[in-house]
């Protein structure tokens, strides 16, 4: 019946309209087409026009032949893109590398340096345009829940893709994986709720002006309950690093071709709890738990102390500790808040520095 009344309804309506048409045209048209119309600084429209042309399409593959698709953006003049690790891990040992701009053109390139831990990566452009634009960096610190945000990268394949959202949270404490076994990163992420999906990883996180305030990096999965990379879709809750940390990382890798990670030299529980981080009984391999002479044992501290903040940030586990570690650089003094024997205590610290991934 309902078919039957909307096809009734729209006969009727064809045939009123004609009877009453008096030769003239019911089509109306816009003044100008939208591609000339003009865009304000500041739109979606505008940011993503300026920012697309230095992003990136990453195609990395092993010498097998396995790899996937993933983003970056240009990092300067000279051809340095950065991205994320896990996007370019595959070609890091003898495979091969291109990325792909708006435009359709294609460049061979080489990793620089990776960062596993971070999930930083930079690669170099071989035969560098140069006309390269360098997108403009941000200030990640500066960011508040509510800012606007877009998202530009390739999901599923999909190169040049634009999303928008807001910043859902600050210092997120997320640990990722991309599924094949490596080992863990960590940060102290920004959340989004703009659409991120497999294949945005290492593409940048937009402030309304255009500026990188983040590396998108990781989603939470609906298929396993945890962060990562995988095939599942968006939910609304993507992960970015923040671009103040990325940058001294890109940094870093370019000058030096390996990481540079803080580090407090003492080994804590990697259990998920919402007690603190614990500092275990036993080292990695049987080493020493806290490292003699090191930045922990220098600051008084012992195993089984569970450290519950870093300055003024509570840290619930052992993952949130080293992902907040990881935001300063080697050198900075912390004061750390930790339990021993039941009774808080505070203490002063200053980062040591571990170099590479082993």
């Amino acid at each position: 019946a309902a078919l039957v009344a909307g096809g009734l309804g729209g006969g009727l309506g064809y045939t009123l309209a004609r009877e009453n048409d008096s030769g003239g045209s019911t089509t109306v048209s816009a003044g100008t087409t939208g591609g000339n119309v003009k865009r304000d600084p500041g739109t979606v429209a505008a940011v993503a026009a300026a920012a697309l042309p230095s992003t990136v399409t990453i195609e990395a593959a092993s010498s097998s032949g396995e790899g996937g698709t993933g983003t970056g953006f240009v990092f300067d003049k000279q051809g340095h893109i950065v991205t994320n690790n896990h996007v370019v891990a595959e070609a890091v040992d003898g495979g091969n590398l291109s990325a792909t701009f708006p435009d359709g053109k294609k460049y061979e390139a080489e990793v620089v340096g990776n960062a596993q831990g971070y999930d930083v990566a930079v690669i170099k452009l071989k035969n560098a345009p140069s006309d390269l634009k360098p997108l403009t960096l941000g200030n990640s610190d500066d960011v508040a829940v509510g800012d606007s945000t877009i998202a530009i990268g390739a999901p599923f394949g999909l190169s040049d893709t634009v999303t928008t959202g807001i910043i859902s949270a600050k210092n997120r404490p997320v640990a990722s994986s991309d599924g094949s076994g490596s080992k863990a990163s960590y940060m102290s992420a920004l959340q989004t709720d703009a659409s991120i999906n497999p294949g945005n990883s290492g593409g940048p996180l937009l402030d309304a002006q255009g500026n990188v305030i983040g590396i998108n990096s990781a989603i939470q999965s609906t298929s396993n309950g945890g962060f990562g990379t995988g095939q599942a879709g968006s939910i609304g809750l993507g992960f970015a690093i923040p671009i103040n940390q990325a940058k001294y990382v890109a940094q870093e890798l370019i000058e030096n071709g390996k990481p540079v990670y803080a580090k407090i030299g003492a080994s804590v529980s990697l259990e998920d709890t919402t007690n603190g981080a614990k500092i275990t009984e036993q080292g990695v391999g049987g080493t020493e738990p806290v490292d003699p002479g090191g930045p922990a044992d220098k600051a008084g501290l012992k195993p089984g102390d569970v450290i519950t903040k870093l300055d003024d940030r509570v840290i619930d586990s052992g993952p949130t500790l080293i992902g907040e570690i990881w935001t300063h650089k080697p050198g900075d003094e912390v004061t750390i808040t930790y339990e021993r024997g039941g009774k808080e205590r505070t203490t002063e610290l200053t980062l040591g520095s571990r170099v590479g991934d082993s």
